[in-house]
C-alpha cells in the first residue's frame, strides 16, 4: 500500500510540474514584441527573425533568417478618418478585396483562395482575421492577416510561408497576427 501511495504521489507531482511549465511559458514564448516608434501600434513576431528594410512597400517587415521566404508585414494605409471597418464592408468582402487588390491582382501571375474569414472583437476595436492559399506558378503558399481601422488608418498585418511549412508554424502565426493591437 505504501508503495501504492508513494508511486501515485510521484505521478501527481509530475503532472503537476508539467502544468506549472506550460503555464509559464505562456501564450508569447518564442515570440519578440515590436512597438512602433509613434506609440501607436505592437505586435509580436518570431524569435530568431529580423527587421528589414523595404522601400515602396510595407512599414513593417520581419523575416526568418532560416526560411527567409516567411514573413510577417504591416501594411498601413489612409482612410476616411470617420470610418469603422465595417463602414468598409463584410469580413468576406473585405478578404475578397485584399485578396483580388494585393495578394493576388490581375496580370501578377498568382492566385488566392480566401479560406476563411472570421470577426472578432479585442480592445473596443474589431477585427478581420483572413486566411489565404496563394498558389505562385513554381510554389504554394498560406497566408494569415488581421485587419482594422483606427483614426484614419487601415492597419493589416500578415503572416506568410511556403505551403509545405504551414502545418509547422500554424499556430505560431496565428499568435502573431492575433496579437496586433492597438495602443492609443
Amino acid at each position: 500500500m505504501p508503495s501504492l501511495l508513494h508511486s501515485s504521489l510521484r505521478l501527481l507531482m509530475s503532472l503537476l510540474c508539467v502544468v506549472m511549465l506550460t503555464a509559464c511559458s505562456g501564450t508569447a514564448a518564442g515570440l519578440n514584441s515590436f512597438q512602433s516608434p509613434d506609440g501607436r501600434y505592437a505586435f509580436l513576431y518570431p524569435s530568431g527573425w529580423t527587421r528589414v528594410a523595404v522601400s515602396g512597400g510595407p512599414q513593417v517587415v520581419f523575416h526568418d533568417l532560416i526560411n527567409s521566404d516567411e514573413t510577417v508585414s504591416l501594411v498601413v494605409s489612409e482612410v476616411d478618418a470617420d470610418d469603422e471597418l465595417e463602414q468598409l464592408g463584410s469580413v468576406v468582402a473585405v478578404g475578397e478585396r485584399l485578396r483580388r487588390d494585393v495578394i493576388a491582382p490581375a496580370g501578377s501571375g498568382r492566385d488566392a483562395e480566401l479560406v476563411e474569414a472570421r470577426e472578432r472583437e479585442a480592445s473596443g476595436h474589431t477585427f478581420y482575421d483572413l486566411e489565404y492559399a496563394v498558389h505562385l506558378q513554381d510554389r504554394d503558399r498560406h497566408e494569415l492577416a488581421t485587419v482594422v481601422v483606427d483614426r484614419g488608418r487601415l492597419y493589416t498585418l500578415a503572416a506568410s510561408t511556403n505551403e509545405l511549412r504551414w502545418p509547422k508554424v500554424k499556430g505560431l502565426f496565428e499568435r502573431v497576427v492575433n496579437s496586433f493591437t492597438l495602443l492609443i
